[in-house]
């Protein structure tokens, strides 16, 4: 059976694969470690790909995200992110993420997304999951601090929506995302991966 979120990049499913939606936030267990000129080259590849993918979910919410400011050089291995490769790009309405650290509480419409893929030890390349945390308004979730989180398969498949459909499915991304409280429940870009306020805009 094929995970569609599994695929490597380029495949196609077909009427014979099994279309499974997985049942919990999967970590890959033998990443490539790649140096950044090679995971830049990569992403390079397949991030228009990996954009149609996500699009079939017609999730209006992120349906532009590549136009957005990326605030890393290159994608970057992220542990918390089942050490997959990811990017950092947050809309218009979330402009005050470019000062990191010193962000604030995002505005009612902020929009961060992740997109990620995999590269295996042995060389394999796969789609995987677009991360999205979005603002709601005061009040509207205070469960989660007023954020929505989505994470969409790169076939499109929505894998879980904190507002909506298997929303237990991405409880992990709060509990997770309680560690930093104190900065609006965000991680920001590792140091060494940065773009300045310049090279992101």
């Amino acid at each position: 059976m094929l995970l569609v979120s599994s695929l490597p990049i380029g495949a196609q499913t077909t009427d014979d694969t099994i279309r499974l939606t997985p049942k919990q936030h999967l970590t890959i267990e033998n990443p490539a470690d790649l140096g950044k000129a090679e995971a830049k080259a990569i992403y390079e590849d397949i991030a228009a790909q990996l954009a149609r993918g996500y699009a079939a979910s017609e999730q209006d919410v992120v349906v532009d995200y590549r136009r957005w400011r990326i605030f890393n050089d290159t994608p970057y291995r992220s542990a918390t992110h089942g050490n997959r490769y990811i990017n950092n790009f947050a809309n218009g309405r979330a402009r005050s993420y470019s000062r990191m650290e010193n962000a604030g509480v995002m505005p009612p419409g902020s929009v961060l997304a992740k997109d990620s893929f995999t590269v295996t030890e042995e060389g394999k390349v796969f789609g995987a999951p677009l991360f999205v945390m979005e603002k709601l308004a005061t009040g509207a979730s205070p469960k989660t601090a007023d954020w929505r989180y989505l994470m969409i398969l790169a076939d499109g498949s929505l894998f879980g929506d904190s507002r909506g459909q298997n929303a237990d499915q991405v409880e992990f991304c709060h509990s997770c995302h309680t560690q930093k409280a104190d900065q609006d429940y965000l991680f920001f870009v590792p140091r060494e991966f940065r773009l300045s306020a310049e090279q992101s805009e």
